[in-house]
Parts: C-alpha cells; sequence; structure tokens
C-alpha cells in the first residue's frame, strides 16, 4: 500500500504564496505520475498539475503561470509551489499517484493524500 501524506497549507491573503509538501513511498517506484488536485466545498476534485518520474510536467489553465510543481525523489516529496494566490484558491489540497510510466491525460490516480487545507482571503 501506498503512503501520501501532504503538509504546508494554511492561511494566507491574495498575492501571497504558499509551498506545500508530499511524502510518498511512490518515489521507491522507477515509474511513476505524480499529481496535484484541489476540491473546494461542494465541487467535484479539480486535476491541477501531473509530473512524471522523469521530471515532465504539465498544468492546468487555472495555475499555468502561478502554480509549479517539483520532485525531491532522493528525499521521497513532491512539492507544489503558488505563488499569486487568489481567494478562489481556497480548496482542500491533494497529492496523488500513480504506477505509470507517463501521465499523459490520465486523472485516474489511484494513491491519495488526506489533504491539506489553502484558505486565501481578499
Amino acid at each position: 500500500q501506498e503512503t501520501l501524506a501532504e503538509s504546508g497549507g494554511g492561511s494566507v491573503q491574495s498575492g501571497g504564496s504558499l509551498r506545500l509538501s508530499c511524502v510518498s513511498s511512490m518515489f521507491k517506484s522507477s515509474r511513476y505520475c505524480m499529481a496535484w488536485y484541489r476540491q473546494a466545498p461542494g465541487q467535484k476534485p479539480e486535476w491541477l498539475t501531473s509530473i512524471t518520474s522523469t521530471g515532465t510536467t504539465t498544468y492546468a489553465d487555472s495555475v499555468k503561470g502561478r502554480f509549479t510543481t517539483s520532485q525531491d525523489a532522493g528525499k521521497g516529496t513532491l512539492y507544489l509551489q503558488m505563488d499569486r494566490l487568489e481567494p478562489e484558491d481556497t480548496a482542500m489540497y491533494y497529492c496523488a499517484g500513480g504506477i505509470w510510466d507517463a501521465c499523459g491525460s490520465r486523472r485516474d490516480h489511484g494513491y491519495w493524500g488526506r489533504g491539506t487545507q489553502v484558505t486565501v482571503s481578499s
């Protein structure tokens, strides 16, 4: 069973920044697709970004240019740097993973963390 644990959430004002971390056992695999999602109250989960074991990244239009995902496989950690935050970014943020050779357009990640709350005030 794979494990994922997010941290780094909190409350910030509009225009501020936060950096989320996700420690995961999935980095022990040589092939994986790690992703960040968020879910606001009453909304469906929204995919934000994915990164492969080789470092290829993709982003949703809603966060492109403001959010950056990265990884340190040696530390078993996935990161999400969030800049120019807006009140609309308020949500629970989750990291997720799949044991795949590539991310492509896949959004059926089978392993999820419990999430970390991000609240942005105006």
